[in-house]
């Protein structure tokens, strides 16, 4: 797998410090956004512990491929992308203890989503408002659908796009990490192929830059460091008024990734 990759995080124009928190970790493959919330600090804490959380428990799981999976196993899916819910799930159960421990941080909680790229196959987990995106022959796809309660009304009609876009619960998510004892994550797995483009970001660069700006964007830049730059700079330019996190990924090729060959030594 030959793969450049960029990222960057920015505190934005209004808010005075940084919820946000990001992996790229290139040797695993893994990488992540979260975006956090709660009192005071507390989001920031949420959002790092998981990012902290996550990538400990998938260099744990290459050292030692016995290490057990936290919930439920999907056999549907790839034992890599369940491999990554086990990390989120963990995160979960940490992020939740510890607002439970200490009452400055209670009902702390993140967004998540995370990208594992082995191979041709990229498995993504996704719980929150944070998004990922493929741009692929000139399009862009979505590969998450927010957990939010404006975007559930549109799904079910209640709203318009737009209507939802000037609604006051915009900012409400319905689903996120450590707010609950358990946690339902978003799976998915889909094949990459030379040319491909990932996006990764917290919901500061999709309230004020569209799709179709990204798409540009993902398009035009030779290098994902340019892109993140470029968006970041839109995502101020439209106001500033949150955190924002992006993580560019480009394909340069497609070969056996990270966890097939910790797979084939496994099987041998």
């Amino acid at each position: 797998m030959d793969i450049v990759f960029g990222a960057k995080t920015d505190v934005g124009l209004k808010r005075e410090h940084n919820e946000d928190s990001l992996c790229a970790d290139p040797h695993l493959g893994l990488f992540v956004v979260c975006d956090g919330m709660g009192g005071r600090n507390a989001g920031e804490i949420a959002s790092g512990l998981a990012v902290e959380i996550i990538q400990k428990h998938m260099t744990d799981a290459h050292k030692a491929d016995a290490l057990p999976l936290i919930g439920a196993v999907n056999a549907k899916l790839s034992p890599q992308t369940n491999r990554l819910a086990s990390a989120v799930h963990l995160a979960n159960q940490v992020v939740n203890g510890a607002s439970q421990s200490k009452p400055g941080q209670s009902g702390m909680g993140t967004t998540v989503v995370c990208a594992l790229l082995n191979g041709p196959m990229l498995s993504v987990a996704h719980a929150g408002d944070s998004r990922m995106y493929l741009v692929r022959g000139g399009n862009i796809h979505a590969l998450t659908a927010d957990h939010s309660l404006v975007a559930e009304q549109v799904r079910h009609g209640i709203l318009t796009e737009e209507q939802a876009e000037k609604s006051v619960q915009k900012n409400i998510v319905t689903r996120a990490l450590g707010v609950e004892d358990t946690l339902q994550v978003d799976l998915d797995e889909i094949e990459l192929a030379k040319g491909d483009a990932i996006l990764l970001c917290s919901d500061g660069l999709t309230k004020g830059v569209t799709p179709a700006e990204i798409l540009k964007v993902l398009s035009e830049a030779k290098e994902p460091q340019t892109a993140c730059d470029r968006l970041i700079k839109m995502a101020n330019a439209a106001g500033g008024e949150d955190n924002t996190t992006v993580i560019v990924i480009m394909v340069k090729k497609v070969g056996i990734g990270v966890w097939q060959q910790l797979m084939k030594h496994v099987t041998s």
